[in-house]
């Protein structure tokens, strides 16, 4: 015969009745909870919370390089060529340099040296298409500044004659650029350049070797940071 409040077979008992000295016991005092096996019941504890600023140093600081080396790769042109050298060789070996005409034209010239010509002595036509692009890109991010990111979306290029000097690529947008980024929203914006081999008399004009339409897509780079963390699973 067992006795009041022991767990028999594991099962579930509580303990209310009178003790040896014939005072009633306390209910709460004397009460026991147990499981199967006779351990005492214990509730789940509930994950430890992040703390804020306990994570995400790292991408912090990494977010912080980025934007200081995106400034000054557009402060002028050896900051420029230096930041080229590691991430866009091919414009940095091309030797392609930007030149701003007044305050709504740009040029970009590229040097008619060994790297950019073909072997009938002649610029060549992937360094005249893909040297388009670079233009058209170093210009976009020199108004926007390093908090976008520029991606060309579109390149048509119109080859109309063969190139024996430098060539000089004129700038000019289909819109105003400076309005939308204003508006720190995505954007497309489309460029017209004209490329002209450039003439080494004083008076003469530049003869037009080709034309090109690039279309960019600007993004703010805070807009990628409010993607990834919505992409991010909730825990």
């Amino acid at each position: 015969m067992s006795s009041a409040g022991t767990p028999i077979d594991g099962t579930l008992v509580h303990s209310s009745d009178p003790s040896d000295d014939g005072h009633p016991a306390d209910t709460n005092a004397q009460s026991v909870s147990r499981i199967e096996g006779g351990t005492p019941a214990s509730t789940p504890s509930a994950p430890p919370r992040r703390k804020p600023g306990e994570f995400g140093k790292s991408q912090r600081l990494f977010d912080k390089i980025e934007a200081f080396i995106s400034r000054l790769s557009v402060r002028d042109n050896f900051w420029h060529r230096v930041c080229s050298l590691i991430w866009l060789p091919y414009a940095f070996f091309s030797g392609i340099r930007m030149k701003q005409m007044d305050e709504l034209s740009f040029t970009a010239v590229l040097p008619f040296i060994r790297f950019n010509r073909n072997w009938y002595r002649a610029m060549a036509g992937g360094a005249l298409l893909a040297n388009s692009e670079i233009a058209g890109g170093m210009y976009v991010f020199g108004i926007c500044g390093g908090d976008y990111t520029v991606v060309c979306k579109n390149l048509q290029y119109t080859f109309l004659r063969p190139c024996f000097g430098p060539a000089v690529y004129k700038i000019k947008p289909r819109g105003d650029l400076k309005a939308l980024v204003a508006s720190k929203s995505e954007f497309n914006i489309t460029l017209e350049l004209e490329i002209g081999q450039q003439v080494r008399e004083v008076g003469q004009r530049d003869r037009r070797v080709g034309r090109c339409e690039a279309t960019f897509h600007v993004t703010p780079k805070v807009h990628h940071k409010q993607k990834a963390l919505r992409s991010k699973p909730k825990h």
